[in-house]
């Protein structure tokens, strides 16, 4: 089997499978996929959906994992697998995001303390208007810049009776981590079956005028108490851990170690699939956050 992005593996009985997105497929599987790619008539998104039906692909809430399938099958294109069908409509794969510069900066401007802020919230982005606040917001002030969001996720605007403070979003989390699976005590079977429990804190952006002593903390405060309930709202399952990646050369996690989050150790730089190609290139501190107390027993008891 071939692939570059995708990671070849080989289990005990010598069966080769490719791993995409954090899924193991087989030569059989990948069949399947190189035969859906060449039926005439179907475009990506249907490709994508077919192939989450017949290899039975699911989310934990059984819908189809649509948006990890459509990233996997892009890599696979690129690891020159099969030569996906021209995209109907520009949808933004491969662009740049194009802003509107509709928001001004330095508004709000604030120099208050955390405790005499009123009215901060978090609230659920689930309008157009909001998710293109959200979006500018994150491109032209957050040092990683607009990112399509993939897989389940939730997006949050920090409000507050002076305007709107920052953003939050929320995604899947990362598929191996060393350190955080040392800490849980599970095993790579028991990951791959529960990982949906886990929640990545993907970004966190606080608008760079505001100053406020202990804000950020606040915010993670307000977090931990709000999210497995939306969570469990939109996804109809209810995750137990919160997961973030500090980057070590930018930031000491200050905020996150203030609201309790743990620190468990580091990542070697391999990316959030777990990319060997980029060992050691950008180390980043691992933190979480445990959203009910019984949290490992939860590993072995929670329905997949």
């Amino acid at each position: 089997m071939q692939g570059k992005t995708g990671e070849i593996l080989k289990d005990t009985k010598g069966i080769t499978t490719v791993r995409y997105c954090g899924r193991d497929f087989s030569e059989e599987e990948m069949g399947v996929i190189c035969e859906l790619v060449k039926t005439k008539g179907l475009g990506r998104t249907a490709i994508s959906e077919r192939v989450c039906e017949e290899l039975q692909w699911l989310k934990a809430d059984g819908k189809l994992k649509d948006m990890s399938c459509r990233v996997a099958l892009l890599r696979m294109e690129r690891d020159n697998w099969f030569k996906l069908p021209a995209p109907l409509r520009r949808n933004g794969n491969g662009k740049q995001y194009k802003h509107s510069n509709s928001l001004k900066e330095g508004e709000p401007l604030i120099n208050l303390s955390a405790e005499k802020i009123e009215g901060l919230s978090l609230d659920m982005v689930k309008t157009a208007k909001q998710s293109q606040i959200w979006n500018e917001m994150i491109h032209r002030w957050h040092y990683l810049g607009y990112k399509k969001l993939v897989g389940a996720q939730l997006r949050y605007l920090i409000n507050s009776s002076y305007g709107t403070l920052g953003a939050l979003g929320f995604s899947a989390s990362a598929w191996n981590v060393q350190a955080r699976e040392e800490f849980i005590g599970w095993s790579s079977h028991v990951r791959e079956q529960k990982l949906h429990l886990i929640v990545n804190n993907s970004r966190f952006l606080i608008l760079p005028w505001i100053k406020s002593k202990n804000l950020a903390s606040k915010i993670l405060s307000l977090v931990a108490k709000e999210l497995a309930d939306d969570w469990e709202e939109r996804y109809k399952y209810r995750p137990v851990m919160l997961e973030t990646f500090v980057e070590k050369k930018r930031f000491t996690g200050t905020c996150y170690k203030a609201s309790n989050w743990i620190y468990v150790g580091e990542t070697k730089g391999r990316g959030k699939l777990g990319d060997h190609s980029k060992l050691y290139e950008n180390i980043k501190l691992i933190m979480l956050y445990p959203l009910c107390r019984e949290f490992r027993s939860v590993w072995v008891s929670s329905p997949i």
